[in-house]
């Protein structure tokens, strides 16, 4: 298996044996990613067709520093934004469900400031994730992230539910204070 940066400079040199081993690299990733959000199999694989292109598109210019987040970024937006497509009254209830539980954390105003506002409250709560122990980080990205529910995340960790849900609530809390504390409003 080519490691990222042979990949990333095959995107370089616009060799299309980049978008072949950035899906055998990342493409369960990238599928995990879309069938978390997406309701349907076809929409996934759909959604990780469009992050290839989109990798092919933006590498040039873009020089990623951790490929794999990404290519899982790319996904999980592209597969966001097909949800809303797709399911305009519908909702997907574990995803709708795990961004209403940050909604008191993180609003979601837009504004000419808010692309920068958001730049701001990305990097202050990826420190404040990182200098948390790394169960616990897991687990928030597991439900935030990744939209597993608690039953899943319970599974993978070995964890009770409640303890998840303890988990997540103190999480939540602590991140509302840390971003009061570094100034952004919640």
């Amino acid at each position: 298996m080519m490691d990222d940066k042979e990949i990333i400079a095959m995107y370089w040199q616009r060799n299309e044996a980049a978008i072949r081993e950035t899906d055998v690299k990342y493409g369960k990733l990238c599928s995990y990613v879309a069938k978390h959000i997406l309701l349907s199999l076809e929409d996934c694989e759909e959604c990780v067709n469009d992050t290839y292109l989109a990798c092919w598109n933006v590498i040039p210019p873009k020089q990623p520093d951790k490929f794999s987040a990404f290519v899982s970024r790319i996904t999980r937006n592209l597969a966001l934004n097909r949800f809303d497509y797709l399911t305009a009254e519908k909702r997907n209830p574990k995803a709708v469900c795990s961004l209403e539980e940050l909604e008191e954390c993180v609003s979601g105003a837009d504004s000419a400031e808010s692309e920068l506002m958001e730049k701001e409250i990305e990097r202050t709560v990826s420190d404040f994730l990182w200098k948390q122990e790394e169960e616990k980080r897991n687990i928030f990205i597991r439900r935030y992230w990744y939209f597993d529910s608690i039953e899943e995340i319970s599974r993978q960790t070995g964890f009770p539910t409640g303890k998840i849900k303890s988990v997540l609530f103190r999480m939540r809390g602590k991140l509302r204070a840390h971003l009061e504390k570094e100034g952004i409003a919640v």
